[in-house]
């Protein structure tokens, strides 16, 4: 009886956050409320559970992924900034026209995605344009979330091996593993992904074009028409994404890889770094995207020169609510593993299957639906988790790299359930509802957490 009014204890709090999130309320100061909760009814010690639980892995994951975070939000502003992500989009969306209309705001979704660009930045930059070529095919503006979702939140963000997004990042700190992890059977899921998605997106258009369907009339949030006389040159734009790529590449897998640049005694002995596996990814992504920023800024002085301090102080200021809304999330789940009720919970996820790939599937998908965010789900079951899948998956012969792979992509699952922030924020910016757009939302949410445990199910049988 006891044991199970702990365990209620933990789902409570979990379920109280949840609804408190989704009802606007800021995570940063709802976290630790619902975390004092959880301990003040399992009978554990507040202010302690607090300070030295919750506080210390908050500020640990700060210390691990700020730099990420905000050169990720720099990078994304000035590519905004200087007018190179509107021409990226324009240009992918105008070459393909309005008989691919859903096609090519994906491609122009994934391209700045997977280049480094942050997702409601895309999400930003694309809209105009995406909802300009939908009028022009005449095709219904509640699609353009799906499409959106489809090439901003899913296969680029955590599928494609070397994608630059930190939901690809952080399995690099509890598995000695790089963004590359994996590669084939990253690319397997995303093209499950994209094709799967676009099949969906297409018979959702056909159904419309049947009813006689259209753009609409009303609309909110409409955007202004974008001066396409302006625009900067196509591949001078893609210059900064592709710095970003090709040096996160060089700087993980080659010659000048991050791990040869220190002496590992000197590593070790003035840094208290044992294994430099564990740093070379964030290593360096860090110098990858200050050079692409630095490309970035070089291609339009005259527009940084004049917007640089406020596009500064917003991407900080995005920077620092992003990280501490997911450091909360983490400081949360550390607290909640330490108390007598998640040793329960967590021996029926761990126990879901004896294959730690299906397992670990399970836990990075329910936590990130939980709390609505992919990196805080990811990160709170790594950090519960991580080491038992490690043991587990080396007596299997199951490589890091591919637990790796199954984590990142089962966080970008049912994260995008109706609470998230990046659905409400894409939504806010289409001007649409969940009512008219959620739907295709939610099927390529279902679509991604499907394909990542047949991927799971699939390596499995070849182990």
């Amino acid at each position: 009886m006891i044991m199970a009014f702990q365990i209620f204890a933990i789902v409570f709090a979990l379920g109280l956050l949840i609804f408190l999130a989704y009802r606007g309320f800021p995570v940063i100061i709802v976290a630790p409320a619902v975390t004092l909760l959880a301990v003040l009814m399992s009978g554990g010690h507040l202010l302690p559970s607090y300070t030295e639980v919750y506080m210390t892995n908050a500020a640990n994951y700060v210390k691990s992924f700020f730099p990420i975070f905000l050169l990720g939000a720099i990078f994304g502003k000035v590519m905004e900034m200087t007018g190179a992500a509107a021409s990226i989009a324009h240009k992918i969306v105008g070459s393909l026209g309005s008989k691919r209309a859903m096609l090519s705001v994906v491609l122009a979704c994934a391209i700045l995605t997977y280049g480094g660009v942050s997702l409601f930045v895309v999400a930003f930059a694309v809209y105009p344009f995406a909802a300009a070529v939908f009028k022009e095919a005449d095709i219904p503006k509640r699609l353009i979330p799906g499409t959106i979702a489809l090439g901003a939140f899913t296969f680029t963000m955590d599928a494609l091996p070397g994608t630059p997004q930190i939901q690809n990042i952080i399995p690099t700190n509890y598995f000695g593993t790089d963004t590359y992890a994996a590669p084939v059977v990253g690319i397997i899921g995303a093209l499950i992904v994209f094709i799967g998605g676009m099949l969906w997106l297409e018979h959702r258009r056909r159904q419309a074009v049947a009813s006689g369907e259209g753009y609409g009339e009303g609309h909110i949030n409409e955007p202004e028409a974008v001066d396409k006389t302006k625009m900067m040159n196509f591949w001078l734009a893609i210059l900064p994404l592709i710095v970003v790529i090709t040096c996160n590449f060089l700087f993980s897998r080659t010659a000048i890889s991050a791990k040869n640049w220190y002496d590992p005694a000197t590593l070790k002995n003035s840094f208290n770094i044992v294994n430099i596996a564990t740093l070379v990814s964030s290593w360096s992504l860090i110098v990858a995207l200050a050079l692409g920023i630095l490309t970035a800024m070089l291609l339009n002085v005259k527009q940084v020169r004049t917007k640089l301090t406020a596009s500064l102080t917003l991407a900080a200021s995005g920077a620092l609510l992003a990280i501490f809304n997911t450091a909360s999330e983490v400081g949360f789940g550390n607290v909640v593993k330490t108390l007598p009720g998640f040793s329960a919970i967590q021996h029926h996820v761990f126990n879901a299957s004896s294959n730690p790939l299906i397992s670990e599937a399970v836990s990075v998908n329910v936590l990130s639906g939980i709390t609505g965010s992919a990196s805080g789900g990811l990160s709170i079951a790594l950090e519960v988790m991580s080491k038992q899948y490690l043991h587990t998956a080396a007596s299997m012969g199951i490589s890091p790299e591919l637990l790796h792979r199954i984590a990142s992509m089962a966080s970008g699952g049912m994260d995008t359930l109706p609470h998230n922030g990046a659905v409400i924020t894409l939504l806010a910016i289409t001007g649409l509802t969940h009512r008219q757009s959620y739907k295709d939302i939610f099927m390529i949410t279902i679509l991604k957490t499907v394909t990542v445990f047949l991927i799971a199910v699939c390596s499995s049988l070849f182990i």
